[in-house]
């Protein structure tokens, strides 16, 4: 089969899992895509999971993992679709990443959250694919996520679709949530966003798009992506490290996959609450 792209998916808030966007229409897209070319699996990292431990990445193993409510979405939108943990490519994934180095351990307790079933529920309405989840590293090393990545990378030319699921801009802090509190509009924009953010926005997708092209440096993705953590607007784009760490993750698949035809798309995307910016990056393409 066609070796998978590979997706950075901004979740956003709960509330995109309720209402349509132009986010909830290309993720459907690319699930409606995956099936057609019969994927074996999905392995996800999202961004409200992490494990505590220097070097320390879970894996989810729990075969009847129960469904985190979900705030401001009608219960019907989520409480009967049935999930599908993968726990065979679970075992793998850690034989894996413990054959390279990391601390990787099996979790058969955790129960999983929106970031990572708002995305399978967007993309296959119907039925939930084989999945796994994959933890972070509860001490947010860019490095380390980008190294889990590349070291799963090889899954994708076994038919895996593998996705990170954060955001591009995600500061909660910074967020205005009236309109969402008052209307349940969270797709008002009653403000233009922020300078920090557009500009933080901006350079995101730049890593991204100029750093998947053909005559790219071996393990550029990697390097631009885990430099923004240094940018001067990052701290206003992301309060906290958790929801961007699903980028480096992403970066080390992209760049442990080796394929220097990959080139990245922006394929939607959506403001969301004045300040919080969507972005739906799709890096490689089934061919």
């Amino acid at each position: 089969m066609a070796t998978p792209p590979v997706h950075f998916f901004s979740h956003g808030s709960t509330m995109m899992l309720g209402e349509e966007s132009k986010s909830a229409t290309y993720w459907k897209a690319c699930g409606d895509e995956a099936l057609c070319h019969g994927i074996k699996g999905i392995i996800m990292m999202g961004a409200h999971w992490d494990a505590r431990g220097t070097n320390r990445i879970d894996v989810s193993m729990n075969g009847s993992p129960k469904k985190s409510p979900v705030a401001y979405v009608h219960p019907r939108k989520y409480v009967d679709y049935e999930l599908n943990p993968d726990l065979e490519t679970g075992k793998k994934c850690v034989q894996a990443l413990r054959e390279k180095g990391i601390d990787a351990r099996p979790n058969d307790t955790f129960d999983w959250i929106h970031d990572t079933y708002l995305i399978l529920i967007r993309m296959f309405p119907d039925k939930c694919p084989p999945t796994t989840i994959i933890s972070m590293n509860s001490r947010f090393d860019p490095h380390l996520h980008a190294r889990v990545g590349s070291i799963l990378a090889p899954f994708r030319t076994k038919g895996y679709l593998i996705i990170g699921t954060g955001g591009a801009v995600h500061n909660l802090y910074r967020n205005h949530w009236a309109q969402m509190l008052m209307y349940s509009d969270n797709l008002a924009q009653p403000y233009p966003p922020e300078a920090p953010m557009l500009e933080f926005r901006q350079s995101v997708e730049d890593a991204f798009v100029r750093n998947c092209r053909k005559g790219r440096k071996n393990g550029a993705l990697t390097r631009g992506i885990t430099r923004l953590m240094k940018h001067p607007m990052f701290r206003d784009a992301h309060a906290t490290d958790d929801h961007y760490m699903a980028a480096c993750f992403v970066a080390g698949v992209v760049d442990g996959s080796g394929r220097e035809e990959d080139k990245c798309v922006l394929g939607a995307e959506d403001w969301e609450l004045v300040n919080m910016c969507n972005s739906q990056f799709t890096v490689g393409r089934w061919a």
